[in-house]
């Protein structure tokens, strides 16, 4: 005999496994974060961290999960158990993230030797990224369709994929949190990549095991039968809401119930449009932030936290919406409205009050306090719009929902046809390709074209078209008793929608643009306003900025609130120590690489040297070649007009990997090691790289910053290089007696240093200009330049020992000094290496005369 429930015993049997299966979907959003995290991490070192590469990982993953919500209810039958086919996509996302962790450097040395420049080398970055990104990314786009399947398209039914799409968020949140803050800063990759690969697994067993429990189909008329097929006809011909009656106890008559007026497509349109104004605004908000907080890992993990967080409560919200509204239409209309609001309240935040909140970063060192603070100026900005953007989702999924029609004999067909699946994928696709164009469009064209603040006015009047593509069809539409149509808005209705839009452009005129004064000190603007004069700012392709000058008459070049060069004497010493040094050491410097132009002293500085005669500058942003360096040309020589210089707009460390050419001299000033990306050009691989690109004799220097550092990452930074330069030598570049930044040296090939043959060199007439260049910044002679010596690799392997050795698998470099951007102890830090400097008898060669004479500058008395 069978058993058969009552309703109320079937409804909590399907409400407890409907819960199982939120958190199932907290776990799956978990490790889809991880994996984003590490693989967008790794395969920026295949293909590069330029706004291009940026965009094309972007739009593959997202691609991949928009085809993968599109093609599961296309190719998988609604034969199979809904749960089934969950479990077996989760286990099959964690055996490919698998696979992407070891197929990936075999792609890339595929790659990196077949790449070049131009079109050819975009393409080629696009395949990797297919290649890799691709088949994981399909199956999670395909998991919300698959479980879709296993509701029925009534209010509920749909409040519940909005409570599935925002555990899933909410666990989003986790994974970011911990891969950004735990996985990657205390272990690796591989480790990161494992722990999500776990949680992907006991996901997919726990939904494997509650399909053996669960019926195929947990609509409660159906309890126990299989869903129709498509095309044919339901047992019953009663709509989806009244088969929800007998379950509720609340049966609804069909006129009562909303359907789709004006058809679905204005619906997919608006949720596109959605999805585009908000990884858009994530962009401009993500680059703004990051000026007010500093560009860490941290502070993105943190911005990226908060943008789900918003997702998640907006999405819960609105699921209770389409659970209990009869006009989700009306509603997902509203939202699009009030997000003209919230990205109107978004540009004035970050323009005219946050950055002048009196906050000094250097008072505070602690960086959970420091967070704290980031994380309620975050929150202010971000909070509103993400809120709406997640409730758009299940208020589109309701408006579609609804019956639209009614076949000949009664029985109510939904948009998009009867299966759920094709339902929810069509508007997750609808939602993530516009994500994809508006991603796209402002990192590679609308902030470089028309600057942040223009940018958001476009997503305003973006999503002003999205309420009335939401709503307009309720303007003239009649109330259809047996159709079920929504109400029109009537006069009033109108009246406010009107007055909405109006309001919004008399607001959008009157936002305020970026300070530029932002561009230039970021984080630590409050503190410079009335010191400095901004001369020049520019939002460019990959970072914002700035040039200003003080009253003294001093220039500096900003980076995204960074100062990375000026006319500062420490800072002019330093810029040309990095040329002079490795051209003094090389016998005869023809062909140089510099890392980073910056405002184009250092590469100027080998200008000077009558061997030079090839000069390439690698340099990711465009703006700063092309206009800072032109606020310098005294200072650098004219080096961008030169005839031997060729500049190269790409990340620099993906050019070392792709060219095949060979220098005498690469030498390196990269961003400070904290900002996110930047520890890539820090890494044992990239050494081992430029010691190939080397050659016979060649000499690279790089620079490593005492300030904004502690005394971990200092020892990770020289511990790295000596890895792979176990020669290599430091030079110190003080300030006011103290340390400030340090240079090292590396050579392919050892050997002392002939003083007296470098002092010839100097005294020749050919050499005067590089002898000039030299005494501008107090340096009279080749022996005042080396008596900035301060040690050896091998003299400070006791002070190493123990020290994180910065990896492309690990890039801890970076989660160490992100933690430490707002200490000062370069002072400190150089007093613990200077213990261990002694006069180099074996480095330097030459008479005695000219060695005493090096002894007393460096101030060391021989015993």
């Amino acid at each position: 005999m069978a058993i058969i429930r009552a309703p109320n015993v079937h409804s909590r049997l399907m409400l407890s496994h409907r819960a199982v299966l939120l958190l199932l979907f907290v776990g799956s959003g978990c490790a889809a974060l991880i994996y984003e995290v590490v693989w967008f991490q790794l395969l920026q070192l295949v293909i590069g961290s330029s706004a291009v590469s940026l965009g094309v990982l972007l739009a593959t993953f997202m691609g991949g999960m928009c085809l993968g919500s599109l093609l599961l209810p296309r190719y998988v039958g609604r034969d199979a158990h809904p749960l089934r086919v969950y479990a077996v996509l989760e286990a099959g996302i964690g055996a490919l993230a698998i696979v992407v962790l070891l197929v990936t450097p075999l792609v890339g040395y595929i790659y990196s030797t077949t790449v070049g420049h131009g079109t050819g080398g975009l393409l080629l970055r696009g395949v990797v990224a297919v290649i890799c990104l691709l088949p994981p990314t399909l199956l999670m786009g395909a998991t919300l369709p698959a479980v879709a399947r296993w509701v029925d398209m009534t209010p509920r039914g749909v409040a519940w994929l909005g409570f599935f799409y925002g555990g899933n968020i909410a666990g989003a949140v986790l994974g970011c949190m911990l891969a950004g803050f735990y996985l990657l800063r205390v272990h690796d990759m591989t480790i990161a990549t494992l722990a999500g690969v776990a949680i992907n697994l006991l996901v997919a067993a726990a939904a494997w095991m509650l399909a053996t429990r669960a019926p195929a189909f947990a609509g409660p008329a159906s309890a126990g039968k299989p869903a129709p097929r498509d095309g044919e006809e339901p047992r019953s011909k009663r709509t989806a809401v009244e088969q929800d009656a007998p379950a509720t106890g609340n049966r609804l008559p069909a006129s009562a119930v909303p359907a789709t007026a004006g058809g679905p497509a204005t619906v997919y349109l608006a949720i596109a449009l959605s999805g585009l104004t908000a990884l858009g605004s994530q962009v401009i908000w993500t680059r703004l932030l990051s000026l007010l907080v500093g560009a860490t890992v941290y502070a993105f993990a943190i911005i990226l936290a908060v943008f789900l967080v918003g997702l998640g409560i907006g999405s819960g919200v609105g699921a209770f919406i389409s659970r209990t509204s009869q006009r989700p239409r009306l509603a997902l209309g509203i939202c699009q409205l009030m997000l003209m609001g919230a990205i109107a309240w978004a540009a004035y935040m970050l323009a005219a009050a946050l950055p002048f909140w009196p906050i000094n970063p250097s008072l505070v060192s602690d960086p959970i306090i420091v967070f704290q603070v980031d994380l309620v100026r975050t929150a202010s900005v971000v909070l509103p719009g993400a809120m709406l953007w997640g409730a758009s989702f299940p208020l589109a999924l309701a408006s579609l929902a609804q019956p639209s029609s009614t076949d000949a004999g009664g029985a109510a067909r939904v948009a998009g046809g009867r299966d759920p699946g094709r339902v929810v994928g069509r508007v997750y696709a609808a939602n993530t390709a516009g994500a994809i164009v508006g991603a796209l469009a402002a990192s590679l064209f609308l902030v470089e074209s028309f600057g942040t603040l223009r940018t958001q006015q476009i997503f305003i009047a973006l999503s002003a078209i999205a309420a009335c593509l939401a709503m307009t069809p309720l303007l003239w539409s009649a109330p259809d008793a047996k159709k079920g149509r929504e109400q029109p808005l009537g006069t009033f209705g109108f009246t406010l929608v009107v007055a909405a839009l109006i309001g919004a452009i008399w607001t959008v005129n009157r936002l305020p643009a970026v300070p530029g004064l932002l561009i230039a000190y970021g984080r630590y603007m409050v503190t410079w306003i009335g010191q400095a004069e901004v001369v020049f700012s520019g939002e460019g392709l990959n970072a914002s900025v700035a040039v200003t000058q003080m009253a003294g008459g001093i220039r500096n070049f900003h980076v995204s609130g960074k100062v990375e060069a000026s006319t500062e004497p420490q800072d002019m010493r330093l810029q040309r120590m990095l040329g002079h040094l490795p051209a003094l050491v090389h016998p005869n410097p023809e062909s140089v690489l510099v890392v980073g132009c910056g405002a184009g002293v250092t590469a100027g500085s080998f200008l000077t040297y009558p061997a030079l005669n090839r000069l390439v500058i690698a340099e990711i942003e465009p703006l700063i070649p092309q206009v800072v360096t032109t606020f310098f040309s005294e200072e650098n020589h004219g080096v961008v007009n030169d005839p031997r210089v060729t500049i190269v707009y790409d990340d620099a460390r993906h050019y070392v990997l792709t060219s095949d050419e060979q220098f005498d001299v690469i030498t390196s000033d990269p961003i400070h090691p904290w900002v996110k990306g930047s520890a890539t050009l820090y890494t044992k691989e990239y050494f081992e790289m430029v010691k190939r690109h080397l050659k016979p004799g060649g000499v690279v220097t790089q620079w490593v910053p005492l300030y904004e550092s502690d005394l971990e990452v200092v020892k990770s930074e020289i511990a790295t290089f000596v890895e792979v330069f176990p020669d290599a030598t430091i030079w110190a570049n003080l300030q006011q007696g103290q340390g400030y930044d340090i240079v090292l040296m590396g050579r392919q090939t050892g050997g002392p240093l002939d003083l007296d043959v470098l002092q010839a060199r100097f005294a020749d007439p050919q050499h005067a200009r590089a002898a000039q260049s030299m005494r501008d910044v107090a340096f009279l002679s080749p022996l005042h330049l080396l008596s900035t010596y301060g040690g050896r690799g091998t003299d400070l392997a006791p002070w190493l020992a123990g020290a994180q050795i910065n990896t492309d698998r690990n890039l801890r470099l970076q989660y160490l000094a992100g933690m430490q951007l707002n200490r000062y102890q370069g002072a400190q830090i150089y007093d613990e290496m200077a213990r261990f400097r002694t006069f180099p008898d074996s480095l330097f060669t030459g008479s005695e005369g000219l060695k005493t004479q090096l002894r007393d500058l460096m101030g060391i008395i021989t015993r």
